[in-house]
């Protein structure tokens, strides 16, 4: 009888227990992991758990019906994913709606709220002056030294500031210095005039001169009647009024002066803001870091393109030369006020940092707002709906059972066709389910993965690809013993061709998931991830648990001896008379040379 050959064969033969164990090590390792992090079972997308459905429709700015194309959709679509991804929200859908209408899908999570608030906030970016600022509905006192917070230009000189709501803007290298004016306990430096006068008739000329030196400031009547009025709304503001901070800087346009709101530490600020300086489109990428160096903590760094790094270092230099709060800039979301640094002096290079008392939060917040801040078109919220997981229940259920009668149809098969080697298959399902399960779990809060019912099905699938490779094996095996090899070679023999052929069937089944996860969105990229996820994990079972189990189970005798309720019954299937070694006869000897 032909034995085994030696080397890599037979080393695996004898070594079945080392992968056996090494498998059970992983099955631990992730399951007390995933024990550990708190997360037990996989986390669902909207249609399991709920969430909610915003509704956006596209409305013309100044009757311009042609802004609202395809091209423009797109990109409002690319950046509203950005946004709520960027703020860790999984499984978010967003997609358009006939010509002009935008939906977001949100799944219920500790982040939706923010994400709808992010995603609602569609005006357009922009980084405007400041002529004045103040405090409304309420007085405040002095705060300490400590509440100073500065931001870096990486290629320019030192600067320094004072905070205004946290923030001040400098250069590489910091050197502190105190703006003029005295300070709330915000930290927000204003005028000596305003503080004794709140209306912006006493700042009207160092406003006037610094709209003028804005790049984006235009000259004549119209200009001037813009200035005029936005002065009047600054004094008849009172941002400590909902009403009066959804209104503020409604309708203005970028190269006219307008109003804002903005709130630090729970105290809402009014401004007068200039003609816009830098647009958000002309931020690059903008990025929270912690400044483990210097122990400033959470800061926000910014890179602008070349027209915008031209234009923020010509505003930041003409704003350093004013006193405060006239060298301050405002960085203006849908009428907010979201940021407001001070600089002290022009900040070039194209990059720029602002620092300040921020929580990771905050920090990354407003990294959010600088990188997706600027959408093409403007969009009016027009329904916000909470989504039931009633529906997705019930398909979730009926997907389970469709499951469940696929999984026992299986087995049964197995079970008939294969009789003893089915425990061998059942058990590497169990295996491959159990890794499934565990590493699904895991990825939810590692990566944001969310199970959805198209994840479910592609799970269910697996099931096919998964018992596809048993039955490859298996199959192998018994043509070898048809050719009258006992079972342990048959089972070493039979290996190399079945371990070709699985990798190669696996490897299309993932190739075919990677390619519609990279080319769809939405749900059928859950399909495609749960796909390639379970075809990864079917050559690692089949490689460490199946091939080492038939190893062992070979070295029993009830299989060894080819029961007939083992599967590989020789007799059963057909196998030829056993395969033995030949003498080649001796030759016969010359009588002359005897």
């Amino acid at each position: 009888m032909a034995a085994p050959k030696k080397g890599r064969s037979a080393s695996a033969q004898s070594k079945p227990v080392r992968s056996l164990v090494l498998i059970l090590i992983a099955i631990v390792a992730l399951t007390g992991g995933m024990f550990l992090s708190g997360h037990t079972t996989p986390r669902l997308g909207i249609d399991l758990a709920g969430g909610t459905s915003i509704t956006l429709r596209a409305v013309p700015e100044d009757g311009n019906e042609a802004a609202i194309n395809k091209t423009n959709m797109n990109t409002a679509v690319s950046i509203m994913e950005r946004r709520v991804n960027g703020l860790g929200v999984s499984e978010a859908e967003v997609q358009t709606q006939g010509d002009r209408n935008i939906i977001v899908n949100i799944p219920k999570g500790t982040n939706s709220k923010q994400a709808r608030e992010q995603v609602g906030t569609t005006a357009k970016l922009y980084f405007r002056p400041v002529l004045a600022t103040e405090p409304t509905g309420g007085a405040a006192a002095s705060p300490s030294p400590s509440a100073s917070d500065e931001a870096t230009g990486s290629a320019s000189p030192s600067t320094s500031a004072s905070p205004s709501d946290g923030e001040s803007a400098t250069g590489t290298e910091t050197a502190e210095a105190t703006p003029s004016g005295s300070a709330t306990t915000q930290g927000r430096p204003v005028t000596d005039a305003l503080k004794a006068d709140p209306t912006p008739s006493n700042n009207s000329a160092s406003a006037s001169a610094s709209a003028s030196a804005s790049p984006s400031a235009t000259d004549g009547g119209a200009a001037s009647d813009a200035d005029s009025k936005a002065q009047q709304e600054y004094a008849a503001l009172d941002c400590s009024k909902k009403a009066a901070r959804t209104d503020a800087g409604d309708g203005a346009k970028p190269e006219n002066s307008t109003v804002g709101c903005g709130e630090i530490e729970g105290v809402w600020y009014k401004y007068l803001l200039g003609p816009a300086a830098v647009d958000g489109t002309e931020v690059d990428d903008a990025d929270a870091v912690y400044d483990t160096q210097s122990g400033a903590g959470w800061k926000v760094q910014m890179d602008f393109s070349s027209s915008g790094a031209k234009k923020f270092a010509d505003i930041t230099g003409k704003l350093a030369q004013n006193q405060s709060p006239q060298n301050q800039f405002g960085i203006v979301l849908d009428g907010e006020v979201v940021s407001s640094p001070f600089v002290s002096q022009s900040i070039t290079g194209g990059n720029a940092e602002i620092s300040g008392s921020f929580t990771q939060d905050e920090a990354q917040n407003l990294a959010n707002m600088l990188s997706y801040g600027a959408l093409p078109l403007t969009f009016q919220e027009d329904s916000v709906t909470t989504v039931t997981a009633a529906l997705g229940g019930d398909q979730l259920q009926a997907g389970l059972i469709a499951g469940a009668i696929g999984l026992a149809l299986v087995i049964l098969y197995l079970v008939i066709y294969y009789r003893g080697l089915s425990f061998i298959a059942i058990a590497s399902l169990m295996v491959s389910a159990a890794l499934t399960y565990v590493i699904m779990s895991l990825l939810g809060p590692a990566i944001g993965f969310a199970l959805n019912l198209p994840a479910v099905c592609g799970a269910i699938v697996a099931i096919g690809i998964t018992a596809d490779s048993f039955i490859v094996y298996f199959e192998r095996v018994r043509d070898e013993i048809r050719e009258g090899r006992s079972l342990r070679p048959a089972v070493e023999r039979a290996w190399p061709r079945a371990r070709r052929t699985i990798l190669v069937s696996d490897f299309v089944s993932f190739l075919a998931a990677a390619v519609l996860f990279i080319v769809t969105v939405g749900k059928v990229q859950g399909f495609a991830f749960t796909l390639g996820l379970t075809t990864v994990l079917d050559v690692v079972v089949v490689f460490l648990f199946t091939k080492p189990l038939l190893t062992l189970m070979a070295r029993r005798k009830f299989f060894a001896s080819g029961h007939r309720w083992s599967g590989l019954d020789p007799k059963a299937l057909g196998a030829k008379p056993p395969l033995r070694r030949t003498r080649r006869p001796a030759a016969p000897v010359d009588p002359k040379e005897a």
